[in-house]
């Protein structure tokens, strides 16, 4: 995949990230966007990683989206733990 269709999938997956742990958000739509932008990434490098299962060429396989939304959900929780009291 080139780096523009990493960016929407990133985009995609920060979304339903977001639709899957809904609440405040400190940084709101942009802030969500760019954690589910380094979701996809990060959740793609741990499965290549880690997990032994390369990221595919193709953009509708289902692991590369699993990667993708993991990573999402995973920089999302660390980003409310750190800076989740901010807007209070």
């Amino acid at each position: 995949m080139t780096i523009i269709s990493w960016i929407v999938l990133g985009l995609l997956a920060g979304a339903i990230a977001k639709f899957l742990l809904p609440g405040r958000d400190p940084g709101g739509l942009i802030g969500t966007t760019l954690i589910g932008i380094a979701g996809a990434f990060v959740g793609g490098w741990i499965s290549a990683r880690w997990m032994d299962r390369p990221i595919t060429e193709d953009f509708y396989d289902g692991a590369t989206w699993a990667a993708a939304i993991g990573g999402s959900l995973v920089l999302l929780i660390v980003y409310r733990i750190l800076f989740g009291n901010s807007r209070d």
